[in-house]
């Protein structure tokens, strides 16, 4: 309770709140005269906010230089702990466990059954974010691309997309994995499972997908990046 007390009057200020968003977007490590810049404030004013949120473990910060030259700068970035906050107490947590241990326990049978679901999981995000866009029928790349865009935000992924120049390559990294610590520990299992989920959001837009993974946070990289070969 100490803790949510903390957090929560960490982020009861705006700024501080709109510096601690503006840190998720960025998807690399920010010095205080950068925050300071964006948001017009003075950097003396700009460390003390982003103290705060290292002070509740929402940053983290470590000094380097930079290679210009002069004194190293403190660069903050984002914390890999956990923050939930839930009143009355939920365990979420827990019950991914039980859940994904309940499934593996079955075999192929209920591994199968999870990625089926995930599957279909991904289609309903995009489906609801399409119901909101209210558009046509008939999509066009950039419509859907936008889509894919806005629901995988939307899904927590901190995401990057990009496409060539004829649409039928789209390469696109996640930056945030919403199911990191669960992962961890059955790695195989929840990343198939994310994989389709995915699928199931490329599959709700275009005729056809071919989703490769290149590079997984699991494995030590920065981001779960990927490309889908698409037919429009």
């Amino acid at each position: 309770m100490e803790q949510t007390l903390k957090i929560t009057n960490v982020l009861s200020d705006p700024t501080r709140y709109y510096i601690y968003q503006y840190i998720t977007k960025r998807h690399k490590e920010v010095t205080v005269q950068e925050i300071a810049d964006n948001f017009n404030i003075h950097p003396n004013v700009a460390r003390l906010h982003l103290s705060k949120l290292e002070d509740v473990n929402m940053l983290v910060s470590e000094t380097k230089k930079t290679g210009k030259g002069g004194r190293p700068s403190r660069l903050y970035r984002l914390s890999d702990d956990v923050i939930q906050l839930h009143f009355p107490f939920r365990d979420y947590m827990l019950l991914s466990k039980v859940a994904i241990q309940t499934m593996i326990s079955l075999g192929d049978t209920g591994r199968d059954a999870l990625y089926l679901t995930g599957k279909r999981f991904g289609v309903e995000v995009i489906e609801q974010e399409k119901a909101k866009k209210a558009l046509g029928d008939e999509l066009n790349f950039d419509e859907k691309l936008s889509i894919l865009k806005n629901a995988a935000t939307l899904a927590g992924f901190y995401p990057e997309f990009e496409a060539n120049g004829d649409e039928t390559k789209i390469y696109f990294s996640i930056f945030n994995c919403p199911f990191k610590e669960i992962a961890e520990e059955h790695t195989e299992t929840v990343c198939n499972m994310h994989h389709e989920f995915l699928k199931g959001m490329f599959e709700a837009l275009f005729d056809s997908v071919d989703l490769i993974e290149k590079e997984n946070m699991i494995a030590g990289c920065e981001t779960c990046s990927y490309q889908a070969f698409v037919t429009n």
